[in-house]
């Protein structure tokens, strides 16, 4: 089979391998959409925390099922599926509780193990969500739209409160998307022009800069230390925060603000339980995929997109079609 493999950072190397060997509690698919995503580019240079090298990138997977064991899943071969890249332990504390995307020793998919640009993987049946109405393409986009809701679930968003949006990447994208679908009135702030005009689409009023108005639920998807550092002075009295982006380093946190407004701040790492629901939120309409998709390219494409700078500052989403 075809593999593309980061040998180091900066260097991709194009390989031929077998196809994995298949678990007792594993389906074997082949691969037909990988979406590239931040956390790629941040291991292509280098920059990607836990990261080890070589490995095979891509965790945004839309697959087809060539072969499956019996199971209580209803998966076999020829179904279509999104897959859930976060491979937990199953025993502990977090894992027990229901909370796996924050397992102890989790391991994802082209971070800590090898993901999808290849063009077989083995995945276990208990991580793999079929659907028969969604397109490859709408599939590989159930595992940003739910680090989304489950950032949004984090934050116990109810309908009409106000929403403050802090970037609008494809994570703060996914966030406004899912708040407008909850029935929340999303703000976004946005300092560059291509995303400002994009994401006004959704019929939400973006601004270059902060303003004076405050929101009841604050989410900072721009994984920069001083925005986050600001989300308090953005918040209502009482209100909430969500940390979704990621950044390496130390938060200043304004204590004697954070505790006048006794705001809630919350961190919010990976999904847990929000795949079935994301699938039902786009079957429905509820979720409008049609602006995601701003470039495709071809397994091979990979290296050369890469050495591409401005890739990952034009775009929503890239999408890599290996089969």
């Amino acid at each position: 089979m075809k593999q593309m493999v980061l040998e180091q950072p900066g260097k991709f190397a194009p390989s031929e391998a077998a196809p994995p060997a298949m678990a007792a509690n594993e389906a074997l698919v082949r691969v037909r959409r990988v979406g590239v995503c931040g956390t790629d580019f941040h291991a292509f240079h280098g920059r990607q925390p836990f990261f080890t090298y070589p490995r095979i990138l891509g965790h945004e997977l839309a697959v087809e099922v060539v072969g499956a064991p019996s199971n209580d899943r209803g998966i076999s071969p020829g179904d279509f599926c999104a897959v859930e890249p976060y491979l937990n332990c199953g025993g502990c504390r977090p894992c027990r509780t229901g909370r796996y995307n924050c397992c102890e020793s989790v391991r994802v998919l082209g971070v800590h193990t090898d993901g999808g640009m290849r063009e077989f993987i083995a995945v276990p049946l208990d991580h793999l969500h079929k659907s028969n109405r969604l397109s490859f393409d709408q599939l590989v986009l159930v595992e940003p739209m739910s680090i989304a809701a489950h950032a949004v679930k984090r934050s116990g968003l109810t309908a009409s409160e106000a929403v403050l949006v802090i970037g609008a990447g494809p994570i703060g994208f996914a966030v406004t998307q899912v708040a407008l679908a909850t029935g929340a009135r999303p703000r976004v702030i946005e300092i560059a022009p291509a995303r400002r005009d994009r994401i006004a689409r959704l019929g939400v009023e973006v601004l270059p800069e902060p303003d004076e108005q405050l929101a009841d639920v604050v989410f900072d998807a721009t994984g920069n230390l001083n925005a986050m550092a600001n989300t308090f002075s953005r918040v209502a009295f009482g209100g909430r925060v969500v940390w979704v982006g990621l950044a390496q380093g130390n938060v200043s946190v304004d204590d004697p603000l954070f505790h006048r407004r006794e705001t809630t701040l919350l961190a919010s790492r990976n999904s847990a339980g929000q795949f079935p629901n994301v699938i039902h939120m786009i079957e429905e309409g509820r979720i409008d995929t049609s602006p995601w998709i701003t470039r495709r390219l071809e397994l091979e494409g990979v290296p050369a997109l890469f050495d591409d700078p401005t890739w990952h500052h034009e775009g929503l989403k890239t999408m890599v079609e290996v089969a």
